[in-house]
C-alpha cells in the first residue's frame, strides 16, 4: 500500500528530518538515504522498518539541517593541495594546458572531506530513532484510510457479484426446460414412436442434468462472499488470504459459467468476473 508520513525533531546543534515513503510491492525492498555519520546504524533502521511495514517498496530519508554558525563539514586540505599538485604534474608531462581548472575535478575525489570520525550520541540516537517512529506512525494512519477507502471499494463489487448470482436465478428453470426440450427433440429425430424406453429415458435425463446443476456452485459462491467479508474486517495482514479467498471465487463463476449453457446466465457471469477482475486490481494494494 502506498503511504507517505514525516516528522522532525529539534537536536542540540541541529534538526532532524525524516521522511518514509511506501509503495506498492509484493516484497518487502527497503532503501534508506542516511547522513555518513548515521551509516553504521542502517541495519537498526532497517529491522524497525520490516517490523513495522512488513511488504511494499519502503524509502527513508534522513537530512539534518544545521543552525547557524556550526561548521557542517570540514574539508582536508593536505589531501586537496596533494590531488592538485599531481594533476599539474600530470598535465605537464602530457603537455595540457596547466590554466584549464583542475579544483572542480579534485574536489570530486576521494577524501576531500576530513577523515575524523563523528561518534554518535546515544541520548541524540534515541531522539532520532523516536523520531523515525513517529513518522512511520503517520505513514501506518495515511495506509489506514487508504485500506478504508479499497475495503469499501472491494465490498461494493462484491456486492455486485452477489447480485448479479440473484439475477441468475430466474433463468433456470427455463434453462432446464430448454435443455429437456433439446433431448426429447433429438430422441424423437434418432427413434420412432415407442422406439425407446421412457422409464429408461427419465432416468438417463435425471443424471444428465444433474450435470448441469448449478445448486452448489451458487451455495459454494455465496460463502466464498461471506468470507471475504470476514476476513476484510480481521485486524492482521490480510492481502494473501483475501487473494486466495478471490481465486475460490473466481473459480466457483467459471465453474457457473461452464455448467451454464443459456445466455442470460453466460451473460451474468461475464459480469460478475468483470467485478471479480476489480477486486483482484485492488488487492494489489492491501497487504
Amino acid at each position: 500500500m502506498t503511504g507517505f508520513g514525516k516528522a522532525s525533531a529539534e537536536l542540540n546543534d541541529k534538526r532532524i528530518n525524516i521522511e518514509v515513503r511506501a509503495l506498492n510491492s509484493k516484497q518487502l525492498d527497503i532503501f534508506t538515504r542516511l547522513p555518513n555519520i548515521y551509516r553504521e546504524r542502517d541495519l537498526e533502521i532497517r529491522n524497525e522498518l520490516a517490523n513495522r511495514l512488513k511488504r511494499g517498496k519502503i524509502e527513508l530519508v534522513l537530512t539534518l539541517d544545521f543552525k547557524e554558525g556550526e561548521q557542517v563539514v570540514q574539508l582536508n586540505a593536505p589531501v586537496i593541495k596533494s590531488y592538485y599538485k599531481q594533476l599539474q604534474g600530470i598535465m605537464k608531462e602530457l603537455g595540457s594546458d596547466v590554466n584549464e581548472p583542475l579544483m572542480p575535478v579534485v574536489m570530486r575525489l576521494p577524501e576531500v572531506l576530513n577523515g575524523t570520525k563523528e561518534e554518535i550520541d546515544e541520548k541524540e540516537w534515541a531522539d532520532i530513532v523516536r523520531t523515525i517512529q513517529q513518522a512511520i506512525d503517520r505513514l501506518d494512519l495515511f495506509r489506514d484510510q487508504e485500506g478504508q477507502a479499497l475495503r469499501e471499494d472491494m465490498l461494493n463489487h462484491l456486492d455486485a457479484i452477489e447480485g448479479y448470482l440473484k439475477q441468475v436465478e430466474p433463468f433456470e428453470k427455463e434453462r432446464l426446460d430448454v435443455l429437456k426440450g433439446k433431448l426429447t427433440s433429438s430422441l424423437q429425430e434418432l427413434f420412432s414412436p415407442g422406439g425407446y424406453d421412457k422409464n429408461r429415458l427419465e432416468q438417463e435425463m435425471i443424471f444428465y442434468l444433474e450435470k448441469f446443476d448449478i445448486t452448489e456452485e451458487k451455495i459454494r459462491l455465496k460463502n466464498h462472499c461471506s468470507y471475504f467479508r470476514a476476513v476484510t474486517e480481521e485486524e492482521e495482514v490480510v492481502g494473501k488470504k483475501l487473494a486466495f479467498v478471490a481465486q475460490e471465487i473466481g473459480r466457483e463463476i467459471n465453474t457457473l459459467g461452464s455448467k451454464a449453457s443459456h445466455s442470460d446466465i453466460q451473460r451474468m457471469v461475464v459480469l460478475m468476473k468483470d467485478e471479480l477482475e476489480k477486486i483482484k486490481e485492488q488487492l494489489m494494494n492491501v497487504l
